[in-house]
């Protein structure tokens, strides 16, 4: 049931239509950096993971699609790297795993810190929990230099400007 909710999720950002160079201006693919990262410098991906165990599968597909339909991801520059479900499960049981990869951790952060996702998406997996999901933001790792040339470039070539997207308001501590 749960690949059946990826499937979904997959399935809806794939008919998204093309970016708007209008609002995601191009930027060049081996753009120049200064020694140390500006604030609005967003050109270090990073992937969002969430993984758990699924208590409620029907309400994970319906989070799911709904994240997917949100428009979030693709406002943010985010998109899903782990297909519906795993093609092999070598060692214990089925789960809720999806990695999500950004730009940058500021838009990693738009994304789990917008009004949207915290007031409205959230909300179809909690109270009570459809799963038992841990979240985290990881740096990608460096490519090892026996593997440089061998792999792709997955730079990207668009801004995505995580200011666009309402935030909620900060927590009182």
């Amino acid at each position: 049931m749960i690949g059946l909710a990826l499937w979904l999720a997959f399935s809806a950002q794939a008919g998204a239509p093309a970016v708007d160079a209008a609002i995601t201006p191009a930027k060049p693919l081996a753009a120049p950096r200064a020694a140390a990262p500006m604030d609005d410098t967003c050109d270090e991906p990073v992937l969002l993971v969430a993984s758990g165990p699924a208590r409620d599968a029907a309400r994970m597909q319906a989070y799911s699609r709904a994240v997917a339909a949100s428009g979030l991801y693709r406002q943010l520059g985010g998109y899903e790297l782990t297909a519906e479900r795993p093609a092999d499960l070598l060692e214990g049981g089925a789960q809720v795993t999806t990695i999500v990869r950004f730009p940058c951790r500021a838009n990693a952060l738009a994304f789990w810190n917008s009004q949207v996702y915290q007031g409205e998406l959230k909300a179809l997996r909690s109270d009570p929990a459809a799963a038992d999901l841990s979240v985290a933001i990881y740096p990608e790792a460096a490519l090892r230099a026996d593997m440089v040339g061998k792999v792709g470039d997955n730079t990207y070539s668009a801004a995505f400007d995580a200011k666009l997207v309402p935030q909620r308001p900060a927590a009182r501590r």
